[in-house]
């Protein structure tokens, strides 16, 4: 997948690297090597919402801000069309006195390997989409998906009985904030449990379609789902981290893309054994959940810590690893930690 990421991408593979090399080291496949003293990954700061500065950014296209740099958005305008009844062109001030709503959503992208970084969330204020189709009089008896364009050129679509969902929205504000241009000004797509190919940005066009749409990336091979699969990272203490002391709080994050997470579980003996993490209550069905676990390491030595997440539906995580294409990797995030006195 041809994507331009922000530097918060990177760490995905160079975290997976050090994942592979620590656990050699731990294996004793790489003899006299001391891994913390190479490539010790710091750890990351758990907040519940992202700020929009460290907000992950992922486009299809090389250059996705020189379109955005000159919009005027007193000229932009959205346009609603296909089984309609009626076709629909609204500007930004149009869109502003319509009727709003705010939700806390996770947003995350389809590329995001075990313990990646392309994932965030934030919360939204926006307008319904089930209400802006209905006012365009849409004929649910042939309707079939809904289709966005953007002004990148970017294109994607979701089912209509997903599209008249009440909480999928339309966005303009992120965090309290004007919708960054690089987050998608004007307008974006939000849809909580649905990767981020099907979150469209600067959105210009929306056509009620009576077929199957195939978007960008389906056209090249990956998902016309774009369901989240179940993801769980450890944020703290970061990979190799050398620990002095009996007890050290692990913390990270949960999510079950379309369910919320009901359970997340730790190992330390390499997944013979689990323990269970507490939570914190997430605002919003749509989000992660933040987890901690006190823990009290029986001796001195290094540990191999893997983290795994059940949905509210029972649906445990699965440790199969599986590359990103066609819809979503799989696998757990694991880390290796090394205590050095108790």
């Amino acid at each position: 997948m041809h994507v331009i990421e922000s530097f918060h991408s990177w760490p995905i593979r160079r975290r997976s690297l050090l994942q592979l090399t620590g656990l050699a080291c731990l294996a004793g496949i790489l003899p006299g090597c001391d891994f913390g003293r190479m490539f010790a990954v710091p750890p990351r700061e758990t907040v519940y919402f992202t700020p929009n500065r460290k907000f992950y950014v992922v486009n299809y296209m090389d250059s996705p801000y020189n379109f955005t740099r000159d919009l005027d958005v007193e000229q932009w305008r959205l346009t609603i069309k296909g089984e309609v009844a009626h076709r629909m062109s609204l500007g930004w001030r149009d869109i502003l006195n319509r009727k709003s709503f705010d939700q806390a959503v996770t947003l995350m992208c389809i590329d995001t390997l075990p313990g990646g970084s392309s994932i965030g969330n934030a919360m939204w204020r926006g307008i319904s989409l089930k209400a802006l189709l209905k006012d365009a009089g849409v004929q649910e008896e042939t309707a079939r998906d809904v289709i966005f364009r953007a002004a990148d050129g970017y294109h994607d679509s979701i089912p209509f009985h997903r599209a008249m969902q009440d909480d999928v929205m339309l966005a303009y504000l992120m965090n309290g904030e004007k919708l960054p241009k690089e987050h998608g000004f004007p307008l974006r797509l939000v849809v909580p449990g649905l990767y981020g190919i099907k979150n469209v940005k600067w959105i210009t066009e929306i056509e009620v379609y009576n077929g199957d749409y195939l978007g960008y990336w389906q056209r090249k091979g990956w998902t016309d789902d774009g369901t989240i699969k179940i993801f769980s990272r450890i944020d703290s203490p970061g990979h190799y981290q050398l620990l002095r002391g009996p007890r050290h709080r692990l913390r990270g994050i949960a999510f079950g893309g379309p369910k919320t997470i009901r359970e997340v579980q730790l190992s330390f003996d390499q997944e013979k054994t689990w323990k269970t993490a507490s939570l914190e209550p997430p605002l919003s069905p749509y989000t992660w959940v933040i987890w901690n676990y006190e823990w009290t390491p029986p001796k001195p030595g290094r540990y191999f810590v893997s983290v795994r997440a059940i949905d509210v539906d029972g649906k445990v995580q699965t440790s199969e690893i599986t590359r990103p294409q066609p819809s979503g990797a799989t696998g757990l995030h694991s880390i290796v930690l090394d205590v050095r006195e108790i």
